[in-house]
Parts: structure tokens; C-alpha cells; sequence
């Protein structure tokens, strides 16, 4: 199966969005904190200043919208190849994050050839557990 969008997040939750923390928020966060090395704080910058100049940001995000982005997976072998240090800094500190695949992102609010933003759905659906459905001992 082939999915159309890329995400990495971290378990923390954005005050905002109540979704997981995108994977420059995480490293934001991290600087903030004092947690990275200053040669990794730089790779970071390095990094940043490249996406920063390759890639659209969404108005939505710069307004701080409750947003989430997403890459596009058809064009995103560049970014891959780019993001690939952020994973390893993440690892480094170990800090877990999760990557998500998916073909329903949610409502679209924004696109360019690389990434959407997609409105925060704040319509979370809490189910009863269902019965088990392992096999009994």
C-alpha cells in the first residue's frame, strides 16, 4: 500500500492543537530546554534555515491556527533525505516520536507541492472497549 502524507510527532501534546508536537516543534522545545549540544543546536539551524528556504510555510501555521502539516510522501525525497538528521538527533537525545503514515489526513486547509495543513479535528470519538476477542486459556 502507498500512502500519500508523512508526519513525525512526539508524544507531547501542543497546547494549541492537543495533537502531537511536529517534529521542528520537538527540537524547538529541546533547544529551549537546554537539553541539545551547541554543534547539534547548529545542524538544527542548518537544517531549519534549508526548509526554510525550500518550503512554503502555511499562513495557517504562522498564525498558529490549530493546524497540523503534513508532507506529502509523492514529493518528499528530498525532505526525507533532510529530515533524516532531525531523526537521528532525536534518537540521539532519545526522545521518542512516531512516524505516521496516512491516506485521510483530515480537512485540508492548505497546499503546496510539498506538505498540507489539515484543521485539528476536535471531534475526538471515545468508544466503550469493546468484548475481548482473544482466544480464552
Amino acid at each position: 500500500m502507498e500512502f500519500k502524507y508523512c508526519r513525525i510527532q512526539g508524544k507531547e501534546l501542543a497546547a494549541n492543537t492537543r495533537s502531537g508536537k511536529g517534529i521542528f516543534s520537538m527540537l524547538h522545545q529541546m533547544i529551549s530546554d537546554g537539553v541539545m549540544e551547541d554543534e547539534d543546536v547548529g545542524l538544527f539551524d542548518e537544517i531549519e534555515s534549508w526548509f526554510f528556504e525550500n518550503l512554503p510555510f502555511p499562513p495557517q501555521c504562522k498564525r498558529q491556527e490549530k493546524v497540523i502539516c503534513y508532507f506529502k510522501t509523492e514529493n518528499s525525497k528530498m525532505m526525507m533525505k533532510m529530515i533524516n538528521p532531525l531523526l537521528w538527533l532525536l534518537e540521539r537525545y532519545k526522545h521518542p516520536y512516531y512516524v505516521v503514515y496516512t491516506n485521510f489526513p483530515g480537512e485540508i486547509v492548505y497546499e503546496d507541492e510539498f506538505q498540507v495543513a489539515v484543521k485539528v479535528d476536535e471531534n475526538v470519538v471515545i468508544e466503550d472497549v469493546q468484548a475481548s476477542w482473544s482466544p480464552k486459556d
